[in-house]
This record gives structure tokens, sequence and C-alpha cells, in this order.
């Protein structure tokens, strides 16, 4: 089942979700809004490697916006922080920034139980497009859980930023690959 919005208002304030900041007016019919945060993070290398740490920059997006590129992949984040304990939140792009050729999500929609934090975004544009911090760029949907509950204690909890993957720690050995 899939909370309401008015129910995402009840579990806000009662704790069975995490909103921070909460703003009632980004309230959906059965979601909520987040808005781009302003750091954006590339990865710098000629290849990345799921096996390795990979070198990143990380820059502000500034109050003229900044342009996307095709062909880059760009992490963002939310302004808010948002988790839960009792709901499986998922992060969706809004469709108003689908329309302009932005993927916002690209594969990891579904948060864990017990992740509170930043969401990092995965940002793809098909053309060139300008994006400004604090714009509406996504919506958490939350879903009820069902079944003994395993929260979330991961590489990622408490994310504030931007994270680029840590796969690489997820390897069985820790011998560096040679391509």
């Amino acid at each position: 089942m899939i909370l309401t919005g008015p129910e995402i208002t009840t579990a806000a304030r009662d704790g069975r979700a995490r909103i921070s900041p909460f703003e009632a007016d980004q309230v959906n019919p059965n979601s909520y809004n987040v808005r781009l945060g302003g750091t954006l993070r590339v990865y710098t290398g000629d290849v990345i490697d799921a096996h390795l740490p990979n070198p990143t920059r990380e820059f502000e997006i500034g109050d003229g916006g900044f342009v996307l590129e095709p062909g880059e992949l760009y992490l963002g984040h939310t302004v808010e922080e948002v988790g839960s304990d009792t709901f499986v939140p998922l992060l969706f792009g809004r469709s108003s920034v689908g329309r302009l050729g932005l993927f916002v999500e690209i594969t990891a929609p579904i948060g864990d139980l017990g992740f509170h934090g930043q969401w990092t975004l995965m940002l793809s544009a098909t053309r060139p497009l300008r994006v400004y911090k604090g714009m509406k760029i996504g919506q958490i949907m939350f879903f009820l859980s069902v079944g003994a509950v395993d929260l979330y204690t991961g590489k990622y909890q408490a994310a504030q930023g931007p994270q680029p993957s840590a796969s690489w720690r997820d390897r069985p050995d820790t011998r560096a690959v040679t391509p």
C-alpha cells in the first residue's frame, strides 16, 4: 500500500517518516516533492572502476544555475533528509523534469528501511539543460512494509551531499584489480 499525501503529513509529524525540512506545500496526493541540493559531483577518471574508489570533483551550483551536458553522469543530492524505519521510500523524478529530458534516478529508486539522510541523485540529461539549486526535482513515495524489519546500517547511512559509489567496499577480497 502507498501512503496518501495526508498520511505522509501525519507520518512526518508523528515520526514514522522523517522529512527534514518538511514543507506542507511539497506534499502531493501520494508523494512528497524533494528539491535539488546545491552540490554536484562528477567522476574525473577516464574509466570508472567498480572495484576501486574513483576520483571525483565536487562543485556548487551557482545562483545562475548549472548546465548539465549529455553524456556526463552528475551526482546530485536532495535538500531534504528523508527516511523511515516504518515505510519503504521510493524516489522518482518528477514528470515535469522528465519532460525536459532529465533522468533523475537511473537505477536505484528504492530506499532501505532505516536509511536516513540526503538522497544521492544520478542525473543524466538528454540535451544541455540548466538546473537550479532548490528546484523541485523528484518525488518520494512511501510504501507499507510487511514482515520482520532489519534496519539499514550500510555505507551511505546519514549521507550529506552527493555520495560517489562505494561498490568497491562490497568486494569479497581487498586485492586491487589490475586491467
